[in-house]
């Protein structure tokens, strides 16, 4: 996946959480905490290919982190 694929996947994922998050329904809440999950995992993802480009690696070996490992960085 390309740098500008993740862009327009993390764009339409921020979209569709401003939609949930509009709607003020609290049923809704698994599904913005998945959203904000699979959001950061596209960041670090994006994060991770900037990184190995900077080093002169190739960035086509970063992979999605599961959600743990994501979920569980200090910031």
């Amino acid at each position: 996946m390309a740098d500008d694929d993740i862009l327009v996947q993390i764009q339409r994922l921020v979209d569709e959480e401003h939609a949930v998050r509009s709607t003020g329904d609290a049923d809704q809440d698994h599904r913005l905490r998945r959203l904000e999950e699979t959001l950061d995992q596209c960041w670090d993802l994006l994060r991770q290919r900037r990184a190995r480009r900077e080093f002169s690696q190739s960035e086509d070996t970063a992979v999605a982190r599961d959600t743990d490992t994501v979920e569980h960085y200090r910031q």
